[in-house]
């Protein structure tokens, strides 16, 4: 099965923004850069920072890597707790948990195996701890959610079956 990082088309936000260390940072596509953490999102020191990945649909996630940043700062990374689902409720910080970042050293990444959890939001959140939160890439992996649609045709019986599944299919993406 070939996962996408699908976090390259989603939106992000974040509790509150450090400067000029925005969200969308954190997928840009740029793992590492060298120096400082300027292709990264950063919170300031606050209580319970978070970041919020939209996918914009609702996929089955099967891995999570989150990439630190390389110019010090580690406990930045750390305890933070990647949460999954389709949830807004408390900023999508109480949706389903997939796992928590230990201490990440400086420009590595971690990933973490989410067997297909459901969601369109992908949380970062430390809770209960006031401090500042630094991501410097988030992927996700993971595929579209298939949607299953069931048709029951009720027909003469001559009808043709190519004929018969054309007009449904017609009937399916038209109206």
């Amino acid at each position: 099965m070939f996962l996408e990082n699908l976090a390259l088309k989603g939106t992000a936000v974040q509790s509150s923004t450090y400067y000029i260390y925005g969200a969308a940072n954190a997928i840009d596509g740029i793992r590492y850069a060298p120096g400082l953490a300027s292709s990264c999102s950063i919170t300031p020191n606050q209580l319970n920072p978070w970041w919020r990945l939209d996918l914009l649909d609702s996929y089955y996630i099967y891995k999570v890597t989150v990439t630190n940043r390389a110019d010090g700062y580690l406990e930045t990374t750390a305890g933070v707790e990647i949460r999954i689902g389709n949830s807004l409720e408390n900023n999508g910080n109480n949706n389903p948990r997939c796992g928590v970042t230990s201490l990440v050293p400086a420009g590595s990444s971690v990933s973490f195996s989410c067997g297909g959890m459901e969601g369109r939001y992908v949380n970062m959140y430390i809770p209960g701890i006031q401090k500042s939160l630094a991501l410097c890439e988030v992927e996700v992996y993971g595929t579209v959610k298939m949607q299953v649609t069931r048709v029951q045709v009720k027909a003469a019986e001559n009808v043709d079956e190519a004929e018969l599944k054309a007009l449904v299919l017609n009937k399916m993406f038209i109206e």
